[in-house]
């Protein structure tokens, strides 16, 4: 009777040492990262199909808490166009779009305001609060954190009146530094204040999170989207860059498809204001933030300073 027991015991011990070492592995795997990125603050974009799942919302929500609880200090920053497009339409209003940029009318800036701060923003900060009284909302207008001037596109040579989208001039990141600082998670929608005549701007959310991540001195900007990453040559190859320099990226901006283009950008404007590293992740894929961050391997794209090309991970 004692000697089956004994076995039964030694079984499950021994199933038990099984189960934990692979988890055992993976942290030990995300210590260097996790000293690495201890302290430092990382700008999160937050968009794509990631916004509209609701697995996926949930998962984003506790990587970023993951981060916080690990002593980094996370800031999102999020738009809300397919919100956007839904409520335009309910309000009868016509979603149009040129280069690559929402024409954004008075009616239509005040359902942006409102869906942006009043209805994607909300839902984020409940879902991080979900895990502690971490996340604060806010929006560009708060503490003047982001102020923009009219922006007008060139199309065809000639400039084109696309309505309240704003063009960032100014970043005051007093309130954003306060709230790290009492460990929180500010949560920022990109609207901006305007610089000279007394409206609110829509700003493109990539363009936003890329200026806050050099105002902030980040050390990386993570912009989720709804590839994989770069493609080396697409459509005619799938395979995704790991990895490049600011010089490669200008090169490449030409040639690139308009949605990419002002993450890039982003991506390219942080690198060379500042942040170490720029990264364009799949958010299709649960956890993709904490696979790039604390993973050998990592996913998606990263961009580097062209003088720390041999440094930078």
């Amino acid at each position: 009777m004692s000697d089956s027991t004994d076995n039964s015991t030694d079984k499950t011990s021994t199933t038990r040492k099984h189960t934990a070492l692979p988890k055992a592995r993976i942290l030990i795997e995300a210590l260097p990262w996790l000293t690495r990125h201890n302290g430092k603050t990382v700008v999160i974009k937050f968009g794509g199909n990631a916004m509209v799942n609701e697995e996926l919302k949930a998962a984003f929500a506790q990587d970023v808490v993951f981060l916080r609880q690990a002593g980094l200090r996370p800031v999102v920053v999020h738009g809300g166009g397919p919100q956007i497009s839904a409520a335009l339409d309910k309000h009868g209003i016509v979603s149009e779009f040129k280069a690559g940029l929402r024409v954004t009318t008075e009616d239509a800036m005040d359902v942006v305001r409102m869906v942006l701060a009043g209805q994607v923003q909300r839902e984020l900060v409940g879902l991080l609060n979900q895990h502690g009284p971490l996340a604060v909302g806010m929006t560009g207008e708060d503490a003047h954190t982001i102020t923009a001037t009219k922006h007008q596109p060139e199309i065809d040579g000639e400039l084109v009146d696309i309505g309240r989208v704003g063009e960032i001039t100014a970043i005051d990141t007093g309130a954003i530094e306060a709230l790290l600082s009492d460990g929180r998670i500010p949560v920022v929608s990109s609207i901006a204040r305007s610089q000279d005549d007394g409206h609110v701007y829509n700003v493109n959310a990539d363009t936003a999170a890329a200026a806050l991540a050099a105002a902030l001195g980040a050390e990386t900007l993570m912009v989720l989207t709804d590839v994989e990453g770069l493609y080396e040559d697409w459509p005619n190859s799938d395979e995704v860059i790991s990895r490049l320099t600011a010089s490669q990226l200008e090169k490449l901006l030409p040639e690139l498809a308009s949605g990419m283009v002002p993450k890039m950008e982003g991506c390219l404007h942080a690198v060379r204001n500042g942040v170490t590293t720029a990264r364009v992740i799949d958010g299709r894929v649960q956890h993709s933030i904490l696979l790039e961050i604390f993973t050998d391997e990592g996913i998606g794209t990263m961009v580097v300073p062209d003088e720390e090309e041999g440094d930078a991970v």
